[in-house]
């Protein structure tokens, strides 16, 4: 086997033009949303703090996400082509599933380093110091790494005997085995059962931090900050939710033949929803990122004008 044909949004022309002109909006909105957040973060030294240092690892990481099935699939697209090769379908799915991995590592540090801060402020810059944030974010990648690679090379070390047909817009693990031999995908199953138990226990984990966090937020006596705290916290924990529920959708539901548009829907979430509602979550609804962003906004203009005036 030397190629996969992936799934088509549409024959017809105009359709596949207005399936890439929305995933070009989608696509820039995530890069512009992650690269400011990336940029704010750097410039301004007050925003160099556990919580930021890890946010500027998150929006990577939600970059690398859906920079590696977006810009392939609008590709094809406006080539109206549907096909990817053997070589580029293992690496589309070692760089997904490494990025996705790291994302979930990396949400679940970030509820930890909140847990810490809003219930042991008194410890918060003992346990998060600068060695140990470095720790943390060092073994979401290196971990990732090795994860995204024993779960490519487990998937296609298996035989293939259901022809070619890939019923998703990217290489999708779960589809891809669709294709294999019904005797040799077994140890691939037991590998994506681990990986649904990793995303579990991630899930528990935060909702655990969270109760903690809202025990904690239920005693602060002034109602403005119970509600700035409930409204920090509810829309992230509304993602995650999302997030892990299309996970457990797409790897634990029983395989079909044919793709429903559930499982579109459920695929769509899957890959887009982090990289485009993290921005938007940790940013556009962040008072200090809103500041940094004016502070930077108005110091650009002072120097252009001092530029103006020297030159004049």
């Amino acid at each position: 086997m030397t190629k996969f044909l992936l799934l088509g949004f549409s024959d017809v022309r105009e359709l596949q033009i207005l399936y890439l002109v929305m995933s070009l909006m989608i696509y820039l909105a995530a890069l512009m949303g992650n690269l400011l957040i990336i940029m704010v973060v750097a410039l301004d030294h007050y925003l160099h703090t556990p919580m930021y240092f890890f946010l500027v690892n998150l929006a990577i990481l939600d970059i690398g996400s859906i920079s590696v099935t977006i810009p392939k699939s609008m590709a094809n697209s406006l080539m109206n082509t549907r096909s990817i090769s053997y070589s580029g379908c293992v690496v589309q799915i070692f760089l997904f599933v490494f990025f996705v991995s790291g994302d979930v590592a990396l949400l679940t540090i970030m509820v930890y380093d909140r847990y810490v801060a809003i219930c042991k402020p008194l410890h918060y810059e003992r346990v998060m110091n600068r060695r140990a944030c470095v720790q943390m974010a060092a073994s979401a990648w290196i971990s990732s790494v090795l994860y995204s690679a024993l779960h490519t090379g487990n998937t296609f070390s298996i035989s293939f005997c259901g022809g070619n047909m890939v019923d998703q817009f990217f290489c999708e693990i779960p589809q891809i085995l669709k294709l294999a031999c019904t005797d040799s995908y077994l140890s691939e199953n037991g590998v994506m059962a681990f990986r649904v138990c990793l995303v579990l226990s991630s899930f528990v984990l935060i909702i655990a931090s969270y109760v903690q966090i809202f025990k904690t937020v239920l005693r602060i006596p002034l109602e403005q900050g119970r509600h700035k705290a409930f409204s920090t916290c509810l829309p992230r924990l509304i993602v995650i939710s999302l997030f892990v529920s299309t996970v457990f959708f797409t790897y634990l539901k029983p395989t079909s033949s044919s793709m429903s548009g559930l499982d579109l829907v459920a695929a769509v979430l899957y890959f887009m929803l982090l990289p485009v509602m993290n921005p938007i979550i940790y940013s556009m609804r962040n008072k200090e990122i809103k500041a940094a962003l004016r502070t930077l906004t108005r110091w650009r203009l002072l120097t252009k004008k001092e530029m103006s005036v020297s030159l004049s």
